[in-house]
């Protein structure tokens, strides 16, 4: 299987798309060509959902023979870079915590809660996807190049007291013995979780058009919690996201209570900041090559506290697959998700661009929390480290896997972790299967073009070799591969992102 190069979004800076201007998603980097000779599957109408709203199919598909239209994009934009001063308040405004509770849905599911907010469904869109594409024009424009000036302004955050210094000492471990390579007896499409057409209607229900990610752990007993990326509503249109859009949140989340997935991954209602509206959870300042935007990584829980892991971009590259963020953190909640706050000390500072924790992925599991990591961008590799539970905020608590010893915290040690498995990764997902007592492990692999899947008997390894879930050959466009915490030893959920559709995805794989 091998992934195709992505249709490249308004905002991504490469030159396959509509533009190549602006701020971009974390899926929106293009990814290597396909092998020589991967056919598109055969022409298929449009999804449509119970309400007869037309969906997005994330499929490579041929062009309708019945229709005389190309498909495809018309106009390449080149961007002309201009510098432009901006001057940025620092620390800047507070986050704005306006929430409401959200209100019960309709009992007649095709009709819209709050009709004087989306009073009608727009119509089919051309949908982005395979087929033959007709030559397109060229245009140039001019791109204003941001150069931001910090200022004194805005309101400081409340002040957060200091963590006690807590240095681990070293703790030698074993790498456990390497396990069977996970075996994929299938992998299937459930459903499409977010945006127009799909099963939730998050379009007309919550403002959510177009989305990505779907990062997911479990706040409770009978609850998980589903998180997005950047989100934009009414008003969006495929394909990408991008400041161009309309009504930009960087991130989103809702809540499930679904058991049964093979009907679907089910979202109940979303944190809200007005009726019918998601709410924009972790701020971002949205100036690029200052805060561009606040992507989240990964969510868990310890009793009734809920922790986030997310990066704080700078500015996203043109150069394919990669960005530049300044830092990677941690966020926490006391009211179930509703608001949260960015801890002042546990972050992860991206020195020269080094950083190996940017992109955090943690995992609680007995007295400790996991932290799985990668650099800024797609090319990285893997590193670990582990903190205890009741000390996550505090950074001198955590030990970094290196060479065979869990290594305290000095400052530096956290560029030295040992990488976990060969090869790059990115996107990553961890889980503990309780049923099978294995790790599981997720991820995009641009080398292999692929979304993989790999199983270790210890956080630490030995982990498989990798095993494809799904690759662009079919799914031209995907990103990502987030599990959902319900999964079993031999159904495993996950979701992923399609850059054309810029919206989420359930995917079913059986496992033997």
């Amino acid at each position: 299987m091998g992934i195709r190069s992505r249709r490249r979004s308004s905002h991504s800076g490469f030159p396959a798309a509509p533009a190549l201007s602006g701020v971009v998603a974390l899926g929106a980097m293009l990814l290597p060509a396909p092998p020589a000779g991967a056919a598109p599957h055969p022409w298929a109408p449009a999804p449509v959902n119970g309400c007869g709203e037309t969906g997005f199919d994330p499929l490579d598909r041929r062009a309708d023979p019945n229709s005389s239209q190309p498909q495809g994009n018309q106009t390449i934009k080149i961007p002309i870079p201009v510098p432009q001063i901006v001057t940025v308040q620092v620390p800047g405004p507070k986050p704005d915590d306006t929430r409401v509770d959200p209100v019960a849905l309709p009992s007649d599911p095709c009709a819209n809660p709050c009709p004087d907010v989306r009073d009608t469904v727009p119509a089919p869109a051309n949908r982005p996807g395979g087929g033959s594409v007709s030559l397109p024009q060229v245009e140039i424009t001019t791109e204003p190049e941001p150069i931001p000036i910090v200022v004194p302004g805005g309101d400081p955050p409340e002040p957060q007291a200091a963590p006690t210094v807590a240095v681990q000492p070293a703790a030698p471990a074993p790498v456990a013995a390497a396990v069977d390579a996970p075996r994929v007896d299938s992998v299937q499409l459930v459903n499409q979780v977010t945006g127009q057409g799909s099963i939730n209607r998050t379009d007309m229900r919550w403002s959510v058009d177009g989305t990505d990610l779907g990062l997911m752990w479990e706040t409770k007993p009978g609850q998980v919690a589903v998180m997005f990326g950047d989100t934009f509503g009414k008003g969006w249109k495929p394909t990408g996201a991008g400041t161009d859009q309309q009504d930009w949140r960087s991130n989103v989340l809702a809540y499930s209570s679904t058991r049964d997935l093979s009907q679907g991954l089910i979202l109940d209602d979303f944190v809200q900041n007005s009726r019918c509206h998601a709410a924009e959870l972790l701020d971002s300042r949205k100036i690029k090559n200052f805060e561009t935007t606040t992507i989240p990584t990964s969510g868990f829980a310890i009793g009734d506290r809920q922790y986030l892991t997310y990066m704080s971009v700078n500015h996203w590259s043109r150069i394919p697959g990669m960005w530049w963020t300044n830092h990677g953190g941690i966020a926490w909640s006391d009211d179930n998700g509703r608001t949260w706050t960015k801890s002042q000390w546990a972050r992860w500072d991206n020195m020269f661009g080094l950083g190996r924790f940017q992109v955090a992925t943690m995992v609680p599991h007995g007295d400790y929390v996991y932290m799985f990591g990668t650099p800024n961008g797609r090319l990285g590799v893997i590193g670990l480290a582990r903190v205890p539970a009741d000390q996550v905020l505090d950074k001198s608590a955590y030990q970094y896997w290196i060479d065979g010893t869990w290594t305290p915290a000095d400052g530096s040690n956290e560029l030295l972790a040992t990488p976990l498995v060969s090869g790059t990764a990115s996107e990553l997902s961890i889980h503990y299967d309780p049923e099978s007592n294995l790790w599981r492990m997720v991820y995009l692999d641009v080398t292999r073009n692929q979304i993989v899947l790999r199983t270790a008997a210890e956080p630490q390894g030995a982990w498989s070799d990798p095993t494809p879930l799904l690759g662009t050959d079919d799914y031209p466009t995907a990103y990502g591969g987030f599990i959902h915490p319900w999964s079993t030893a031999k159904d495993l959920y996950f979701t992923i992102s399609t850059w054309n559709s810029y919206n989420v995805y359930l995917m079913h794989a059986t496992l033997k």
